[in-house]
């Protein structure tokens, strides 16, 4: 593969081959957005080579915008002008009186160079004072503005004097309870290494006197960081796909890159790895780390009664983590490379790439990572003056939704409920009086979450019968108030479960004791609080709790449900407007649960667009674009002005794509399938009739997307008992989309294999026939190039439920949130048809993969011939579609289509 450079306008852009016109249009538009500093939302079909568009087109500015800054550098040294803080304010020119020779006295009697001196020094002096003060000045108004938006922190004077002594009394009741606890029996004494299970003392920022909200480390030196260029997609093998291609490009081997991932994907502490699970893996990796700090701390301090102390991680070690980190710097490496290194190394690769990210020109992430706030500032993610580019692009608002949405089951809530307290039992005494008061709150906010459901925490949760079923939506402060928690600060709350890591010393206790719910009969005295202001003294089991030998076989269990629910705790606190939370009653309590639903994906898009010099969303079908521009970036604050379109054709001629539109089936019934019409036997039987026809003339793979699983069966039921099935198999073999993700990759070997033995083979069987469901695993990130699929069809317009309670609030929330235009449906209306359009675009895009590739697409649905509607299609599929009312016409176009392409050239 020989680099060639592309001269593009005055632009140089290094390509590993001869581009295509439409990455050469990518290409530009991409740096003139990099370079403006804008939001570009950047549409390129798969196949045309959107990942080498986009290393090419961002590697090439950040080239030139590190030249264009070292050239400047060097010109302002060269002119003898140092740049101040900021690296743009000159000294001011000296006036025509100040024009002395260096030995003339000033008017003062002082030589001129002295003068000048001192009046550059005080220039410099009051540039940098104002600069303080200007510094000072913005951080206030941040804090200021934060608090006007902070719906937590609205609350009046008058809740905040309730709230601050009912902290007070609580606390005097606790110390009450520990003095009473203290005098009359002395401390158990704690087995080996049971110490390291007890919460150290807490105290918050405000009791340190660290301003509220001021980050521990900020003083703390740091290396700079460079500008560089955050890249982010979806999946692990979307990542390492990118990569790949970096390091095949002109640019694999100067750039500086990393990959940042999981601890589950980069770990290389086997006894780690062996957890299995993500929450594990991060709790124990988190607490092997602090277990080391202490110990450095412990070194210092005068003996303990502790003897023995939790194992640390022999590769977190900071000489060899700086030399990984250097390593990294070095090539281009993907996640896998980087685990060989670290293995090599003995060094660990998730905080070795981390400690690279400030020299980094190039950072591979996934979406999580930088969508989510917490897990960017603990991964070191700095956002200020930088490039985002997200890829894979077209589901951005759906993932950061569901990032920030979480659910709890009633199950989860008891147990994390009966966890709690038998740790409280066991280390009460020992606990200082903030630990247990927080702990008392805690318990407290999961006994008023499970009385809202309708259970009771004293009982087992699979036993109990709810005699209220149903959905209630609410408010986030309606929901406060019907939970009788709206008197607890949850800001507070959040904040010790982050600083004591209560979430990971109760795993470490159910770890230790194999603490599991059980049912109430076992634990007759497992009672919850009577009402937390009322008593501090629950009542609780009082048998033994014994650790459970390292030789015992014992049940695998999940993390302690407390990590999960402080998830849902730190949800509760964002502004009301912003969120839902539904409430679902199911047959039982531990069927039950309390969701929170975000509504505004934006204010957490918000600080993204915010900081970031330049942000890309970019992917292979982003039509409709309208959700973007409204739902996130409008909403985010982002000018009309500063969102650039683009949007490109297909590397492929004209005529080797077919897209069709068919209003009428054989028997000339009307194709309309709405929830009405759709299950209706005439539908069904039109639905068989059509495939058959097109699976006579369409060789290879025909793959069928219907819009739900449930549709899907009803439909291959009906052909199974209709005959249609025994007839369609006269052609195609059939195969179904299984549910189950395991035995995906299986279905597609046999189908794919199917297709392969009879083109060899001839016959009457000409490829196979594979029923899909859009939205389904099928539907997104599996390709059926060539002969897998060589005709696409769409039964129908898969519209989501539009009874479901979570989608009719969403249209609700945007009804009232976005301006109406005239002349176009309702924001809440088209919601409901853009998921519907976006689901069509990405079911449609899997079958024309590269330049040589032809597919025909089916669309059975009078529907789709709406202009509206067809608006909504992507580009290079819109240009090319023609509308069929009868199935006559459309057979013939299909037949001819066909046999000219399977006629070799």
């Amino acid at each position: 593969m020989s680099n060639k450079t592309q001269e593009i306008g005055d632009i140089h852009f290094p390509f590993p081959f001869t581009p295509y016109s439409i990455q050469k249009d990518f290409m530009a538009e991409l740096y003139r957005v990099l370079e403006a500093g804008k939001i570009g939302i950047f549409e390129s079909p798969t196949g045309t080579g959107k990942s080498l568009s986009v290393i090419c087109g961002a590697l090439s500015w950040l080239r030139d915008f590190e030249q264009k800054k070292h050239q400047e550098e060097a010109r302002l040294l060269k002119a003898g002008t140092i740049p101040l803080s900021d690296g743009k304010e000159q000294p001011p020119p000296l006036s025509a009186s100040c024009k002395r020779t260096p030995d003339t006295p000033s008017p003062a009697g002082e030589p001129d160079w002295v003068t000048e001196f001192v009046q550059k020094k005080e220039e410099r002096d009051l540039v940098d004072r104002l600069k303080e003060e200007q510094v000072r000045r913005k951080k206030r108004e941040e804090r200021l503005q934060q608090i006007r938006h902070n719906a937590q922190l609205k609350y009046a004077a008058k809740r905040v004097r309730q709230e601050e002594e009912e902290m007070e009394r609580l606390l005097r009741l606790s110390r009450e309870m520990l003095a009473a606890g203290t005098g009359a029996e002395p401390l158990e004494q704690l087995a080996s290494g049971e110490e390291e299970l007890v919460l150290a003392e807490y105290e918050s920022d405000e009791e340190k006197g660290a301003p509220s909200g001021v980050d521990e480390d900020e003083d703390d030196p740091e290396e700079e960081h460079v500008t560089k260029i955050y890249y982010c997609s979806r999946t692990h093998s979307q990542l390492a796909q990118f990569v790949h291609e970096v390091q095949r490009s002109p640019f694999g081997k100067d750039t500086r890159l990393v990959s940042l991932g999981s601890r589950q994907n980069l770990c290389v502490n086997e006894d780690v790895k062996t957890l299995g699970s993500v929450q594990l893996i991060n709790d124990r990796c988190m607490e092997m780390q602090r277990s080391k700090h202490e110990n450095r701390a412990e070194e210092e301090k005068p003996k303990r009664r502790r003897q023995e102390h939790q194992a640390t991680c022999p590769f977190y070690n900071y000489e060899q983590l700086q030399l990984l980190r250097d390593q990294v710097l070095v090539g281009v490496k993907d996640i896998e490379q980087l685990v060989t290194l670290g293995k090599e190394a003995r060094a660990c690769p998730y905080y070795g790439s981390r400690f690279a990210i400030p020299a980094a020109q190039l950072v591979v992430l996934p979406y999580q990572m930088l969508l989510h706030a917490a897990t960017r500032q603990a991964a070191g993610i700095r956002l200020q003056g930088q490039v985002v580019v997200i890829d894979e692009a077209h589901n951005l608002i759906d993932t950061i939704t569901g990032i920030h949405s979480v659910e709890v089951s009633g199950s989860q809530l008891c147990q994390a409920h009966s966890q709690l307290l038998q740790y409280m039992e066991r280390y009460g005494k020992r606990l200082k009086a903030k630990n247990l008061m927080y702990i008392k709150q805690i318990l407290y906010l999961l006994e008023k979450f499970v009385t809202v459901l309708g259970g009771n925490v004293k009982q087992n949760p699979n036993t109990q019968s709810l005699s209220q079923t149903g959905t209630e939506l609410k408010t986030i402060n309606d929901f406060l108030f019907q939970t009788q928690i709206d008197n607890i600060n949850l800001f507070k709350v959040r904040h010790y479960c982050e600083k004591s890591m209560i979430s990971r010393k109760l795993f470490g206790f159910t770890e230790r004791y194999g603490i599991v719910l059980t049912p109430s009969r076992e634990q007759p005295n497992l009672a919850g609080l009577q009402h937390f202001l009322q008593s501090l003294q629950p009542t609780v089991t009082k048998t033994p709790v014994t650790p459970v030998e390292d030789g015992e076989a014992r049940v695998p269990r999940p993390a302690s449900p407390l990590m999960h629910i402080e998830s849902f705790l730190a949800a509760l606190t964002t502004a009301n407007q912003d969120g839902r939370v539904i409430l679902s009653r199911q047959g039982s309590l531990s069927q039950s649960s309390l969701k929170f639903l975000l509504l505004n994906p934006a204010v957490h898009f918000a600080q993204v667009v915010k900081e970031c010099r330049a942000v890309v969303i970019a992917g292979g079908t982003m039509q409709p674009v309208s959700d973007f521009r409204e739902q996130l970036l409008a909403c985010a604050g982002v000018e009309a002005e500063r969102v650039v379109e683009f949007s490109c054709g297909h590397v492929i001629p004209p005529d080797n794509i077919l897209p069709l539109i068919i209003c009428s089936g054989p028997s000339s019934q009307q194709l309309e399938f709405t929830y009405q019409k759709r299950e209706l036997p005439q539908m069904m039987d039109e639905t068989g009739r059509i495939l058959c026809n097109l699976c006579t003339v369409v060789p290879g793979g025909v793959v069928c997307f219907f819009p739900s699983y449930e549709y899907q069966r009803q439909v291959y039921a009906h052909w199974d008992k209709s005959g249609l099935l025994a007839r369609l198999a006269v052609r195609k073999k059939i195969f179904q989309e299984p549910k189950r993700a395991n035995q995906v990759e299986q279905v597609l070997m046999e189908y794919s294999r199917c297709i392969k033995c009879c083109g060899q083979a001839g016959g009457t069987v000409t490829g196979a026939l594979l029923l899909s469901v859009v939205g389904g695993k099928m539907s997104e990130g599996i390709n059926f190039s060539d002969d897998l699929g060589r005709c696409v069809v769409m039964v129908g317009m898969p519209y989501p439920n539009i009874k479901s309670p979570e989608l009719q609030e969403k249209m609700a929330y945007l009804d009232q949130t976005l301006p109406r235009v005239p002349g176009q449906p309702p924001p809440g209306k088209a919601l409901v048809e853009n998921l519907c359009m976006k689901a069509v675009n990405q079911s449609i895009g899997r079958a024309i993969r590269h330049q040589k590739d032809f597919a025909s697409i089916v669309l059975l649905d009078q529907r789709y011939a709406r202009p509206p509607i067809l608006g909504k299609l992507p580009a290079w599929i819109r240009d090319r579609v023609e509308v069929r009312a009868t199935f006559g016409p459309a057979f013939a176009t299909m037949r001819k289509f066909h046999r000219e392409k399977s006629v070799p050239s």
